[in-house]
């Protein structure tokens, strides 16, 4: 069983307006997920230095940051960053560059964690519908375009409407999950943060962390997962995902 999480983290700014990166790394701890994707983890301008600064990530936790930034004091991709515990195997890290009219991008982690080889995709998607649909787009081409393994995206998606056109696309060839409202922290009236799996992962369970430090941490709350693999010959996966982009 692996535990997956996601977590907009407003670049560690609570719903206080106090800028208190601890916080955000209590309710990890607390959480105790294996894989943890974060957006907005860094500062949107200048050096966009990371709300989470290293030495903090590994003087307080058991986690450890995917190698994913372009700037030296960054933690991620346009926000979009992953940690891991420290006894995961990084196989492999991709930076991906995302359709939009604004900053987009996703990051993508190949991980060795429980004997399973897992895919992970870290996104934040765009503010306009058009937008988000041509993200989702280009995200599934990616993966066709790679080696199948057991994938989960997880991540902020930006999605007000449950019958959304994007859900439409990830769900061709993949579990969308809708663990239950995130967000705002303070009033949970919006599921904006999804977690999405291939046919080849099973959802043990799922939820939103919402706790007394969770509210306050952020303007939104952890989303989590257990996921189990199932067996799924890796030939029918390619086989439908062919189809599926060629339709």
């Amino acid at each position: 069983m692996v535990r997956v999480a996601s977590y907009n983290i407003r670049k560690s700014i609570g719903t206080d307006w106090q800028r208190r990166p601890s916080r955000v790394l209590a309710v990890l701890r607390a959480l105790d997920a294996d894989v943890v994707a974060l957006q907005e983890a860094d500062r949107r301008f200048g050096a966009r230095t990371s709300s989470l600064p290293p030495d903090l990530i590994a003087r307080e936790t058991d986690y450890k940051p995917v190698r994913l930034a372009g700037r030296p004091t960054s933690l991620g991709w346009h926000g979009n960053a992953i940690l891991v515990r420290r006894s995961i195997e990084i196989v492999d890290q991709e930076r991906l560059h995302l359709p939009a009219l604004e900053p987009r991008g996703a990051v993508r982690a190949d991980l060795r964690v429980e004997g399973l080889t897992l895919r992970v995709v870290a996104m934040h998607l765009g503010i306009v519908g058009f937008w988000r649909r041509r993200q989702a787009r280009s995200l599934l081409d990616r993966l066709t375009a790679m080696e199948v393994l057991p994938t989960v995206m997880l991540g902020d998606l930006n999605e007000w409407n449950n019958d959304g056109g994007l859900f439409a696309h990830f769900a061709e060839l993949h579990h969308v999950t809708d663990p239950g409202p995130s967000f705002h922290s303070q009033w949970r009236i919006a599921s904006l943060d999804r977690i999405i799996t291939s046919l080849d992962l099973k959802i043990e369970a799922s939820g939103v962390v919402d706790t007394p430090e969770a509210r306050l941490a952020s303007d939104h709350l952890p989303v989590w997962a257990d996921l189990s693999p199932l067996p799924q010959p890796a030939g029918q996966i390619r086989e439908a995902l062919a189809k599926s982009t060629s339709s």
